[in-house]
């Protein structure tokens, strides 16, 4: 899942940026709207987050230029709070959504999530979209959710890939480095620390007893298997 950054202030690129890379999306950044639109084409991301006031090209006329051969990517303005008025015209741009900040990363990658999942769902054909079930659990990565009878957890790309790689080996012995490849890619430095504090967030938010996990089970010494 690529996510094109475009924000000319440094620090809000990379934080925004780093958020979305350690839920495992792939991410280029942009720092003024000429790069953005440059970025746009080549990168050809499935969302967009771009700033508002920007030099050599503004995000109203970067969503503008985007528009004219793209009407389905989300695109989701950044805007300060003083701008709220101005949001209203972003959106009769084209736009799908706006963040404001100061922003929290949770409202972030509920909103990311969101869009991708409508976009995903409109681009597709009637029927039903691909799914899995682990222990009682349905993943249907299309919508990034999976879900347990009326309960419905919000999962990431990099969840995603955890349970599918776990799913397709089931039995098997899953060691941390295939882990590692198929949810982080192979260009990442592994780092058994990460990967054990993902996996015990995720446990926290699709097993029924985290403690006792039925999906993602431990094999001390040297990975972890789903029965």
């Amino acid at each position: 899942m690529k996510i094109l950054v475009v924000e000319d202030d440094s620090l809000t690129r990379e934080g925004l940026s780093e958020l979305l890379l350690r839920e495992g999306y792939t991410v280029e950044q942009a720092k003024d709207g000429a790069d953005g639109l440059r970025q746009f084409k080549e990168f050809q991301p499935d969302l967009v987050c771009l700033d508002v006031m920007m030099p050599n090209m503004s995000g109203y006329d970067l969503c503008r230029e985007i528009r004219k051969t793209n009407t389905r990517v989300p695109l989701i303005f950044i805007t300060a709070k003083s701008e709220e008025i101005d949001t209203v015209v972003g959106l009769e741009l084209g736009a799908d959504d706006y963040i404001a900040k100061p922003f929290g990363k949770q409202e972030v990658l509920a909103r990311v999530r969101a869009l991708i999942r409508r976009a995903k769902l409109q681009a597709k054909p009637e029927g039903k979209s691909y799914r899995f079930t682990m222990d009682e659990l349905e993943i249907v990565p299309d919508e990034l959710r999976a879900y347990r009878g009326p309960e419905v957890h919000d999962l990431s790309p990099r969840d995603i890939a955890i349970l599918e790689h776990l799913f397709q080996n089931r039995g098997r012995v899953i060691d941390r480095d295939s882990l590692f490849d198929a949810a982080w890619g192979s260009n990442y430095l592994p780092n058994s620390r990460s990967l054990d504090q993902h996996i015990s967030q995720l446990r926290k938010r699709i097993e029924k007893d985290p403690k006792n996990p039925a999906i993602i089970k431990t094999v001390h010494g040297a990975g972890y298997r789903f029965e």
